[in-house]
This record gives structure tokens, sequence and C-alpha cells, in this order.
């Protein structure tokens, strides 16, 4: 008997351990999507209301007293310092306390679950008090798209097709600079192509499509440069870590279908140091409020995709060390007397 078929397990045994090892892995998706998604709640949801200090402060206790820690609640002097608060994305909603009642202002283009959360509660506040609910967006959403389901749908797909050209040209190519164009050529043609179809064919981002696309090239650079730069380090261990990483946590915790302070803390923050994650908020601050917010997303991704490309870097060229091998083993034995 051979030392290999003694290791071999027989193959009932191995097909116990490929079932197991299957349902162990379709247990941790379910747990890395849905726990998420069941768990999506508002907590400290920064909101500002504009008005007298006091009435002010009455919002904020009227608010904390409906819901415990919803919201951050800030005060700003008026209508305008409110609204501008939305366009800067330092606040997701507003209560601007006029004569004639509150208006609540929302951003469905910052997560439009967090708008139709605002506006509902601001109709049940106007049905208690008998008084008509007055909801403006100040930065709504495409209208073509007005739930956002396409940014959030095409997520997916950039993960997954960027953890693929990152793995297959750290395996496949063996020269490093290669590796690095092929990584440059990838992200290059999926901002273009990614941005083509969200922009131009479903009309579901607005802004400039080149400026959209960059984001998009940078978002696909980050996740297939980490991958391919933790494969040519660690090989397939790197690969697992990495690809893991960025599936099974950057996505479901991208806060791109409600918003990072939606998700349990400390998750909703962790999701926005991933790509995912990053790469969501970098393309609403673009596409929707001209760059307000944009410098934390965009150093994050960068980090990513440095990381990744001074890894490749690191690695010396397989090619050449194949070639001397082969060099080596076609040259003679010189002949000894």
């Amino acid at each position: 008997m051979s030392t290999s078929s003694a290791h071999t397990p027989p193959p009932l045994a191995r097909a116990t351990l490929l079932a197991t090892a299957v349902v162990v892995l379709q247990a941790v998706l379910l747990l890395a999507f849905a726990w998420p998604a069941l768990e999506t709640a508002p907590r400290d949801l920064p909101l500002v209301v504009a008005g007298p200090a006091a009435a002010a402060d009455q919002v904020a206790v009227s608010l904390e007293s409906a819901q415990p820690g919803a919201f951050e609640v800030t005060r700003v002097d008026d209508a305008a310092a409110a609204e501008q608060a939305l366009r800067d994305r330092e606040a997701y909603g507003a209560v601007v306390l006029g004569p004639e009642g509150p208006t609540t202002l929302v951003a469905g283009a910052a997560g439009p679950t967090v708008a139709q959360l605002l506006t509902t509660a601001a109709q049940q506040q106007a049905a208690a008090e008998s008084v008509t609910a007055e909801v403006v967006d100040v930065v709504p959403a495409d209208p073509d798209d007005p739930r956002g389901v396409a940014l959030t749908a095409g997520l997916l797909p950039i993960v997954m097709t960027s953890i693929a050209a990152g793995a297959v040209l750290a395996l496949v190519v063996r020269r490093r600079g290669a590796v690095a164009v092929g990584l440059l050529t990838y992200s290059g043609l999926a901002g273009l192509a990614v941005t083509a179809i969200l922009q131009l064919w479903f009309g579901a981002l607005p802004g400039s499509y080149l400026a959209n696309a960059g984001v998009v090239a940078l978002v696909a650079l980050a996740m297939s440069a980490a991958v391919a730069g933790a494969t040519a380090v660690a090989g397939r261990i790197g690969l697992v870590l990495v690809a893991g990483t960025v599936f099974l946590l950057g996505n479901p915790l991208s806060g791109l279908a409600s918003a990072p302070e939606m998700l349990p803390q400390p998750w909703g923050a962790l999701g926005q140091l991933l790509p995912p994650g990053a790469g969501g908020s970098l393309l609403r601050s673009v596409a929707w409020f001209d760059g307000a917010a944009a410098a934390s997303p965009a150093w994050v991704l960068t980090a990513w995709a440095v990381a990744g490309l001074l890894l490749v870097a690191a690695v010396p060229s397989r090619t050449g060390d194949r070639r001397r091998v082969v060099e080596d083993a076609a040259e003679p034995e010189p002949v000894r007397a």
C-alpha cells in the first residue's frame, strides 16, 4: 500500500467531510448576510434641529423618549444651516421649527431607508398633533431608482469580479510588473463599464460620468490589488483570508442598503474601513453631494489599493527564476578526466 493511499480518506468519509464543509459555509454566509439585515435599526443617526434653543431641546427630548438612542441631535441656527448640513453629509435629516409648524428635511440620496424612516416618524408625529406633515427631500435619490436598488445590487458583482481578477492575475501571471498592469487595466475598464451600465443605461447615477467611473475604478483596484497582493505573498491562504474579509464582512457591513449608523456597532464603523463600505460612501458623495465627506472613504480605498500593489511588488517575478532553472538544466555537465 502506498503512502498517499494510506492517508487518503475512504469515499464515504470524503463525502461526509465535503457535505459538512458546505453546510458550515452555508451557515457562515447566512449569518454574515442575514444578521446585519435583521439587526438594522437607527443608532445615533445624525439629525439637526433648526429653531430656538428651548424648542430644539424639546424636540431632542421627544425623539429620545420615542426611540432611545436612535438619534444624535445637534442644533443649528436656521433652515439654511440645516439644509447645508444635509448637503455636506453631516446629518441624514433635519427638523426646522417654524411658526406654522415643523418641517422635516431629508436627503434621500444619502440613504433611502433612513429618509423613509424620518418621513414615517414625521407623519406619525403630525398625526398625533393633528397637523399636516411637511417633508422636503433636499438631495433626492435618482428618480429612475428612488430606492437605490441599482447601487446596492451593483456592489456584489464588483466585489466578486474584483476578487476573481486579483486571484487569477496573482496565480497565473508570473511577472509582477505584468500583474500590476493587469490590475490597473481591469480596474479602469471595470470603472468605465460598470458606470456606463448604472448611469448611462439604468439612469441610476447623477453627476459626472468620468468622476463616477473613477470612483468605481478605485473600488475595483482596492479589492483586486488586495487579493492579488495577499495571494502573491501567502498563496491560497492569503487569497482565502482577504477574499473572505472583503466578501463575508465588507459586503453585508457596507451599509449601502441603509446606512452605517443603522447597523450594530462597531460593525457599521468597521464596514466603512473595508472597500465595499468605503466605495459605496465615496460613490454617494461624488455622485450626489459634490464630493462632500469624500476624503475619508477615498483614503481608505487608496490605502487598500497601495498596500495590495506594494505586496505584489514585494514578491519576485517567477518567470526569470524558472527560466534560469531551465537553462541550468539544459547546460551539459563538464566532462571530468
